[in-house]
């Protein structure tokens, strides 16, 4: 008897907040940026909208990044990057399910691979090809510029994200006001969770490359403070936590803000604190979250939000909110 060998790839990274230098995967971050971009305007066209662009957005999974559940008349599917296997896990309602490979290949490719296997399953969608937020959006149709893949940084992507995940969850509990969900943007490309203060806040600007004007102010209709984690870009060439406030009170950059380590950017008029310091830190968790609570803690007190209705108790583990259960 034969027994079947399944062909894996080779284990990458397991620590849990993983090296991940922009020098060393620029190209494959690239890529993948537009990769996502092709999946998120996908689930972009067939999802109802919602406020501040919350439809659009990715959740990390035990193996990846992926959609939520896409509609498409009476049916249903779901893409899923895995960052494990490698591969875009394309699911339906149907119990269908096709697999696309991750691996070195251009833009332009991985667009008609995409758009073919959605035909083939009888899920054709039409989006606009032109990428967002970037300086030099090449139509996916036409980008045979980005074509790299490298999944070892892939997967250290992944898992920074996943404890990212986690410990934003936990700085989300703590809010009672209207808040979002952790999500992740795949225009921006960045992990986030943002709190409101519930008044209405002044006009954005906009002015962010390749994004209409009112998908900015819809997304910043109402004051906030958003934090977030970031591989990093442009003025910033390192990957990083920020927070930041909308709009930002007097005074706000000049906060004395924690750890030692944080600083204000005046070119990105947000905080930012190394995601270096974060993996290194003896505890990264409590590094993480005390960056998060004092950058939330300057916007809304020097904000005037009202703090004492908007926040709640802290409960830190399970074991604590099971005594809670049981005094109730």
């Amino acid at each position: 008897m034969t027994t079947a060998v399944v062909e894996r790839p080779v284990v990458t990274s397991r620590e849990l907040w993983p090296s991940l230098p922009l020098e060393e995967w620029q190209d494959t971050y690239a890529t993948l940026h537009m990769w996502t971009q092709i999946v998120g305007k996908i689930q972009l066209v067939q999802t109802p909208w919602l406020c501040h662009s919350w439809h659009v957005t990715f959740e990390v999974t035990p193996s990846g990044l992926r959609t939520p559940l896409i509609s498409h008349g009476t049916k249903s599917f779901q893409m899923e990057f895995d960052f494990v296997d490698h591969q875009l896990v394309i699911r339906t309602s149907n119990g269908e399910v096709r697999l696309i490979k991750l691996r070195p290949r251009s833009v332009a490719d991985f667009y008609a691979k995409v758009m073919a296997t959605l035909h083939e399953l009888d899920l054709d969608v039409h989006i606009f090809t032109k990428p967002n937020e970037v300086e030099v959006p090449i139509p996916f149709e036409q980008d045979h510029v980005h074509a790299a893949y490298d999944p070892d940084h892939a997967n250290r992507l992944w898992r920074i994200l996943l404890q990212t995940d986690r410990v934003l969850k936990k700085f989300r509990a703590r809010f009672n006001g209207k808040c979002s969900p952790v999500h992740f943007f795949w225009g921006g490309f960045d992990m986030a969770v943002t709190r409101f203060s519930g008044r209405l806040a002044p006009l954005h600007p906009g002015g962010i490359p390749n994004l209409p004007d009112w998908i900015t102010r819809d997304a910043y209709s109402h004051e906030v403070s958003s934090a977030g984690f970031w591989p990093g870009g442009g003025p910033m060439p390192q990957p990083a936590f920020y927070s930041y406030a909308y709009p930002e009170p007097p005074g706000f950059k000049d906060a004395p803000v924690r750890p030692a380590g944080a600083f204000y950017s005046d070119s990105m008029r947000e905080f930012f604190l190394p995601y270096d310091q974060v993996r290194q830190a003896e505890s990264p968790d409590d590094t993480l979250l005390e960056f998060l609570q004092s950058t939330y803690e300057a916007a809304a007190s020097l904000g005037g939000w009202d703090r004492q209705s908007l926040e709640r108790p802290v409960f830190t583990t399970g074991t604590e909110i099971r005594h809670v259960e049981r005094s109730t």
